[in-house]
């Protein structure tokens, strides 16, 4: 997938790279974290319904574009339905594990990097979730839009919101589905150096056509998780390290210019061949 990203003689430096075993511990751990902190948001219906409301009407006074603009292209092609939305549930978290393996692999350093910015951030939208919880535009009959995942499937949300048991539906404030793909996106962007890196970008763009048009999130979901990672990535700078560049000793018997690393140019040179006068010359 990123192979010829960087030369090959460039190879990883593994002295940056943390134990295995702990960072597989670290990254399960984090994520039982986030399914538990979601879970733990879960029932304030009344609540979330009420800032959906606010959400909604907020965009329209600042004259965002409406969400159903973007989900009207979608509602065209039944194919394209079913492609966002097994975009939108089969995408996130494989593409994030994946991006941060292959770090993992071959740049330890933006690995660490990469992994505290995500940790920073899910823990900031999880505190989020908790004072903010917040309906999605699909649940929200104001919007007039189309529960695409319940419609035409595929969906990985139950019917009944209020007792879904598998995941939290009042948790689209903000949107980590957003913010971790612009995450994967500006990892990907900075870690290799491949002419055709700014294409990792499509990946945060498509993400924010999939969960705007399947109506899943509205716009403010995203700009709220795009300015908290900014903070995160303005806060945790990646420590960039130089190559240590190899020392080639001068040679022992080296006297004159080179041992004391003078150089003529080539007028001194000339001027000096001039005045030279060999042994026995005029005699």
């Amino acid at each position: 997938m990123l192979a010829g990203s960087r030369p090959a003689d460039q190879e990883p430096d593994s002295s940056a790279r943390p134990p295995l075993v702990r960072e597989l511990l670290l990254v399960v751990g984090l994520f039982v974290i986030y399914k538990f902190g979601r879970q733990a948001a879960n029932g304030h219906v009344d609540e979330a319904f009420h800032n959906a409301g606010r959400v909604w009407d907020l965009e329209r006074a600042v004259h965002l574009p409406g969400e159903g603009a973007v989900q009207g292209l979608l509602l065209h092609n039944e194919t394209l339905i079913h492609l966002a939305n097994a975009y939108y549930a089969t995408v996130h978290f494989p593409a994030t594990l994946l991006f941060l393996g292959w770090l993992y692999w071959r740049r330890p350093s933006h690995y660490v990097w990469s992994r505290r910015i995500l940790a920073v951030l899910t823990a900031s939208a999880l505190a989020l979730h908790l004072v903010f919880p917040l309906a999605p535009p699909r649940l929200l009959a104001e919007t007039g839009l189309v529960d695409t995942g319940q419609v035409y499937g595929p969906t990985v949300y139950g019917a009944a919101p209020a007792t879904d048991s598998m995941a939290n539906q009042f948790a689209a404030m903000p949107s980590l589905h957003f913010g971790w793909a612009v995450m994967v996106g500006v990892g990907l962007v900075v870690a290799t150096r491949s002419r055709w890196r700014w294409l990792w970008l499509l990946h945060p763009a498509i993400t924010l056509f999939v969960i705007v048009g399947t109506a899943n999130h509205y716009w403010l979901d995203s700009i709220v998780v795009a300015a908290l990672l900014s903070v995160a990535l303005a806060a945790l700078r990646l420590q960039r390290t130089e190559p240590v560049r190899a020392h080639i000793p001068w040679p022992a018997a080296a006297t004159g210019a080179h041992a004391t690393g003078s150089y003529a140019t080539p007028a001194q040179a000339n001027r000096r061949s001039s005045s030279y006068v060999p042994s026995g010359a005029g005699r």
